[in-house]
């Protein structure tokens, strides 16, 4: 650490001559608390003791001669409240102290000490000497002045020397003080010279520069010192005592300084939102890619009670950039459970979508959120002739914004508005993560992979996601060529039908305990989290509970399947294969959707039993009945008042 800073560029018409002059090396030392207890409680008069036997040993063992800046050493005690933006500090300078103290007489300024010969001579040598690469950073030096006026300087090593070689002889050393009496490094340069050579007079150079870094004799200053060498110091495991402590105006007080009115106030939200994520980082997550977390792209489909709760957990994870979609306005009933809206918002009618961008912003207003007012095309919702180029329109443009993001979140409030999402996620083979709830029950699960034959090795470049995918044997997509997860229609044996027409309200929604929405969000974002650390990425299979690949991890297992049930507090961690007859990412919906495009997606719309006749499950439904098998589908599991 140093006490010093270049404010000025070198080629700035106003710096000095060099880039290191107006400046000397000082070493110092930064003790930093990890509280302020520790910061209050320090030891000072212990602490300031070891310091200054560091510069008394580099005295005795004549290091300080050769190294004079290990007679500047410096320490500072320091605290820093990054939650207030509050730094308390306090500088200690350790000087060692003679007994009896020394005697300072005819101190002046060096412009009136020496003649106009010896003065010209003197301002050449020093200005030589801080020229130099070889002595700029050397403190402590001797001036020799002979009897023809000449003056050099001289390394402190050459004393004997220039007993004999000068009429006058001075022990220099840089002050950057100003005012009437020499700095601080002159207790310690006496103690040097008192030790080490038992000189009970001595005469000084204090040497100061001008702004522009040229020797400046007016503000130098020359004295003498009137010194005795103390009867203790004769015995070499003897510390002299020292002070040193800087003062805080008139008082002897650490000193505190608050950034927090001269900081950026959107730049102090950033840095106080990001904090909890670097003392992570710092104290247990070490392999936390922050990074990738600041710059994923995240698609929420759903801006209701699970929407807004996975929108402000993500921004606690880092994530910045944020686009919600959905179709609903603002309503009483959803004040209390979701957390983004405002009693404002309400009253104005205003788009779920949209308020909740003021909601994340008015949290951190850097963040890159955007809302999009769209209504999701749905199965088993046919539509008209005429509305057929606006629905295509609409899944157009959800098919642009799920293949420019990185992750989607399933999070509608009916199963059906699900479909098109996972199917469009699975053709771009972008990450899906689905969050489901029931009255106390849940689920929470990641999509796998596209259903694709050929997966990209590490190293090698990718392009378009829909354009590079080839399709192939869907149960052979994983990178080590096992099976690929599944998806969230991959269990199901029909096809997602209309599950709000005719419909009452306890019919149309799923009433949920109130805490339900955030364990399950909760747990879709540390369910991405660890998609986006896991080397395989959207790739990697599928753990279980009481896996040893918790103790690798430093977040533990990922499971493919989170279920839980609230009313017995339980949680269960299930693996499920991608199903070749899934009316969602199977090959042969995919297949056709690349073959006939928004032409397919209307057939869907209008014809309810096309998916079950595409991927075999009518013929499947058919071979079961012969066994007097009975499916009973509950399609109402995850609404939203």
């Amino acid at each position: 650490m140093s006490l010093y800073v270049e404010s000025l560029p070198d080629q700035h018409p106003l710096s000095p001559v060099r880039g290191d002059r107006n400046k000397c090396p000082v070493p110092g030392t930064l003790y930093n608390m990890n509280t302020v207890e520790e910061f209050q409680g320090l030891d000072r008069g212990d602490l300031l003791k070891r310091e200054a036997k560091k510069i008394w040993n580099d005295i005795c063992s004549g290091r300080a001669i050769e190294e004079g800046t290990l007679l500047l050493r410096f320490f500072v005690i320091s605290f820093a409240d990054l939650k207030k933006s509050t730094f308390s500090y306090w500088f200690a300078f350790p000087a060692l102290f003679l007994n009896p103290p020394a005697t300072l007489v005819d101190i002046r300024p060096a412009s009136q000490f020496f003649n106009l010969d010896e003065a010209k001579s003197l301002s050449m040598s020093l200005n030589e000497w801080r020229n130099s690469k070889l002595t700029t950073d050397v403190p402590f030096f001797l001036v020799c002045i002979s009897s023809d006026e000449h003056a050099t300087i001289r390394p402190l090593r050459e004393l004997e020397d220039c007993q004999h070689d000068a009429k006058r002889l001075l022990f220099g050393f840089y002050d950057s003080c100003n005012g009437k009496y020499p700095g601080w490094p002159l207790c310690n340069y006496l103690a040097l010279i008192c030790s080490r050579w038992k000189l009970e007079k001595v005469s000084f150079l204090c040497y100061r520069e001008s702004n522009r870094g040229f020797p400046d004799l007016g503000r130098s200053l020359v004295g003498e010192a009137l010194v005795s060498v103390p009867q203790e110091w004769r015995d070499a495991q003897h510390v002299p005592k020292s002070l040193g402590w800087e003062l805080d105006g008139e008082k002897l007080s650490a000193k505190c300084v608050s950034l927090a009115r001269s900081m950026d106030p959107l730049r102090s939200a950033e840095i106080a939102a990001d904090l909890n994520l670097k003392l992570m980082k710092w104290n247990v997550f070490k392999d936390m890619n922050l990074e990738t977390l600041t710059t994923v792209k995240c698609l929420l489909l759903g801006a209701g009670t699970l929407g807004c709760q996975v929108a402000r957990l993500l921004m606690s994870w880092g994530v910045r950039k944020i686009t919600l979609l959905d179709n609903g306005r603002v309503s009483m009933s959803n004040l209390l459970r979701q957390n983004l809206y405002s009693f404002e918002d309400c009253v104005a009618g205003d788009m779920k979508a949209v308020a909740a961008v003021k909601g994340l912003k008015r949290s951190l207003p850097s963040v890159k959120a955007e809302g999009v007012v769209l209504s999701i095309p749905m199965p088993g919702h046919p539509i008209s002739t005429q509305d057929s180029s606006n629905v295509v329109e609409d899944c157009k443009q959800l098919q642009n914004l799920i293949e420019s993001h990185d992750v989607i979140f399933l999070l509608t409030d009916t199963r059906e508005s699900r479909w098109l999402p996972s199917l469009l996620s699975a053709n771009a083979n972008k990450i899906a993560i689905n969050a489901a709830l029931g009255f106390d029950s849940f689920l929470v699960m990641r999509h796998g992979s596209g259903p694709i034959s050929s997966i990209p090795k590490d190293g090698e470049e990718v392009e378009d996601a829909s354009a590079s995918l080839s399709l192939g044997n869907s149960s052979a997509s994983r990178r080590d060529g096992g099976p690929r997860l599944g998806c969230y229609f991959c269990n199901d044996v029909v096809a997602p039908i209309d599950s709000t027409s005719n419909r009452t309200l306890d019919q149309q929604c799923t009433v949920t305990r109130p805490a339900l929405a955030s364990i399950a969000s909760g747990l879709a974002v540390e369910l991405l989290v660890g998609v986006l650390h896991h080397p395989d990425g959207i790739y990697a299979p599928g753990d279980i509970a009481h896996s040893n690949v918790a103790i690798e991890r430093s977040l533990g297992i990922l499971p493919h399947q989170i279920r839980g049930c609230l009313s017995q507090f339980s949680q269960l961690t299930l693996v499920g294969h991608s199903s070749d007859s899934c009316t969602a990412c199977s090959d042969a919906v995919v297949s056709e959707f690349r073959s006939r495009g928004m032409e397919f997606v209307l057939e869907v719309l209008n014809h309810p039993t096309y998916l079950e006749d595409l991927t075999g499950l009518t013929s499947l439904m058919k071979s079961a009945s012969s066994f007097d098998i009975d499916f009973d589908i509950d399609s109402n599991e995850d609404g939203d008042i």
